[in-house]
């Protein structure tokens, strides 16, 4: 739904020809559940846990969301013995630009890692190139954050999660200054799911699109301040195509020659499609009824969606 980044890396170290790979996580609750990062329990039913304490066990992965980079193991041995000490949780709405933060985590294998630095943007979206969406809300810091990171918590400055350590942004493969980590809203939102029933259902309008630019204001005749979300494409048989959102109209050149534009959800104005998969994602669940203002060939629409359920589109 949004232009992707060829240089965003999801720091984790790939299976590939090892027989291991490291990742980081936290305690969720006295339960005995681990929060890490999808990527780095794909593929594999069974982990190793190192607390920080150095005693291992045994786990199991009991639900995963690779929509949103989340999975939840489950410790298999005897932890009674163990006092586990589930994290607190912040509101990551609430984190401000400039806020001070401490990532923790098993960068290159060296457990129990600190590093410190600053949230440096919120409300970033983290293309996903291999199943085609976008993780909303997330959190970008120039904390470092390196290979092995991934699952570990990135804190403020009084110790509560206000994210999950997922991915940076380099090109040599190691940070560069800009560090992602998923909210801690959504991971609040989807956990309890992925443990009552190992999976979570996201909800779908089954659109892609991209942000109007000034340049394609102008093409459709619109004031160069015209905000919205145009719409690409619609999944046929999906939420949208069903209600009567059209797809773009392209030219023999693949120029766009007309096309919806989202400019509200909800009476929530739409400047970015960002703000359409944002809002879905944080406010809205599977069945859900979402209301659109359409603007189409010089008018204003309303549209009225149920949304489904997200599906992986080939």
């Amino acid at each position: 739904m949004t232009q992707t980044r060829s240089n965003i890396i999801i720091n984790g170290n790939p299976l590939q020809q090892q027989s291991s790979r490291l990742g980081s996580g936290f305690v969720y609750d006295n339960e005995g559940h681990i929060i890490t990062n999808y990527h780095v329990v794909a593929g594999v039913d069974n982990v190793d846990v190192a607390l920080s304490n150095g005693d291992i066990f045994s786990a199991k992965v009991i639900g995963t969301d690779k929509f949103n980079d989340i999975a939840v193991l489950q410790l298999t041995d005897n932890y009674s013995d163990e006092s586990l000490t589930p994290v607190s949780f912040a509101d990551s709405s609430q984190i401000k630009v400039g806020e001070q933060v401490i990532a923790i985590g098993n960068p290159f294998g060296l457990s129990n890692t600190m590093t410190t630095g600053i949230v440096s943007q919120i409300g970033r979206l983290l293309p996903n190139q291999e199943i085609g969406f976008s993780i909303p809300n997330i959190i970008q810091t120039d904390a470092a954050i390196n290979p092995g990171n991934s699952g570990g918590p990135l804190l403020d400055n009084t110790g509560n999660l206000i994210g999950m350590n997922t991915a940076i942004q380099s090109n040599v493969g190691e940070f560069a200054g800009v560090g992602f980590a998923v909210p801690s809203n959504t991971i609040k939102k989807v956990v309890p799911a992925l443990i009552e029933k190992g999976e979570f259902d996201h909800p779908w309008l089954g659109i892609s699109g991209t942000t109007l630019t000034p340049k394609l204001a102008e093409k459709f005749n619109l004031p160069k301040n015209f905000r919205g979300a145009v719409i690409n494409d619609i999944v046929k048989d999906g939420p949208a195509g069903k209600a009567g959102l059209k797809g773009a109209l392209f030219s023999s050149t693949g120029e766009i020659v007309s096309a919806d534009i989202v400019t509200s959800i909800d009476n929530v104005p739409v400047k970015r499609i960002d703000d359409i998969i944002a809002y879905v994602s944080e406010n809205k669940s599977v069945g859900d009824k979402v209301t659109l203002q359409v603007y189409r060939d010089g008018s204003v629409i309303t549209v009225n969606i149920e949304l489904g359920k997200r599906v992986t589109i080939n």
